[in-house]
């Protein structure tokens, strides 16, 4: 399987989580029409099928790639 860039992965978590509490606060239809399309793309970047399996991939993915010195290491 092909695995997301680390770099990738970081920046569709920080967007998820942006349009996640831009709808919660606003109720919006397109934070929330963005956010299903995030929610879409790390599902299928991370081989999972719902959101939260998503992100808790994504965010091992991003831990196993950090070094001591918190950069990414692509494996």
């Amino acid at each position: 399987m092909l695995m997301a860039h680390p770099d990738v992965l970081e920046n569709l978590i920080e967007q998820y989580e942006t349009l996640r509490m831009v709808h919660t606060e606003t109720g919006g239809e397109e934070a929330r029409r963005r956010m299903e399309d995030v929610a879409y793309t790390l599902c299928v970047s991370t081989g999972t099928r719902d959101i939260g399996s998503a992100l808790i991939a994504a965010r091992r993915r991003l831990t196993a790639a950090r070094t001591a010195d918190g950069s990414l290491v692509v494996t």
